[in-house]
């Protein structure tokens, strides 16, 4: 599988592994995960969640990476890249989960901006979007704060339940790139 190497001012991004199985266990019973998704991710719900990850990276060369701190190498969450039917239509989408104790210090936005310039300046993806459930208020600040602008909603059926997501989209700005690493 091919190497991915993306980096932030504080983070460094890389696929997900099996043997990162305790940390993604972590970022996925979390609070904030069990309130937005509305169930706790059992052992075989995160084998299965590292699993699709790896059928992302098969698939399309990047999905969820985890992302870790430069300093320590803890890993802060999962922040990438995917490919997602947002009313129909195949995407590339951002996706940040974070760890509970990682929240609020800005680790979402960072490696969004991350994400966004590698899509914009490597994919040469005209948009990205995000999907998010209303009540996901830190998500919906992390896209505002992003520059992106809602453009609908839509139901999106996870586990059997129909859920609501509302829809946000950045372009790049004309004549250059979203924003440069060194400015994170």
């Amino acid at each position: 599988m091919e190497e991915i190497r993306l980096e932030s001012e504080r983070l460094t991004f890389r696929k997900i592994e099996p043997g990162d199985f305790a940390a993604v266990a972590e970022i996925m019973r979390g609070r904030g995960v069990q309130k937005v998704w509305g169930h706790f991710f059992t052992d075989q719900d995160v084998r299965e969640w590292i699993e699709k990850r790896r059928r992302g990276y098969e698939a399309h060369g990047i999905d969820y990476l985890l992302a870790c701190r430069r300093d320590s190498g803890e890993a802060v969450g999962q922040i990438g890249l995917l490919r997602e039917a947002i009313q129909g239509r195949e995407v590339w989408a951002v996706g940040y989960i974070l760890a509970d104790r990682y929240c609020g210090r800005g680790y979402a936005t960072e490696g969004a901006r991350a994400m966004a310039e590698y899509a914009f300046r490597t994919l040469k993806a005209p948009e990205i979007f995000c999907d998010i459930r209303p009540e996901n208020l830190p998500s919906l600040a992390v896209a505002k704060r992003l520059g992106m602008t809602e453009t609908g909603s839509f139901l999106k059926r996870y586990r059997g339940q129909d859920m609501p997501h509302l829809i946000f989209r950045l372009r790049p700005p004309a004549g250059g790139l979203f924003l440069s690493a060194e400015k994170l």
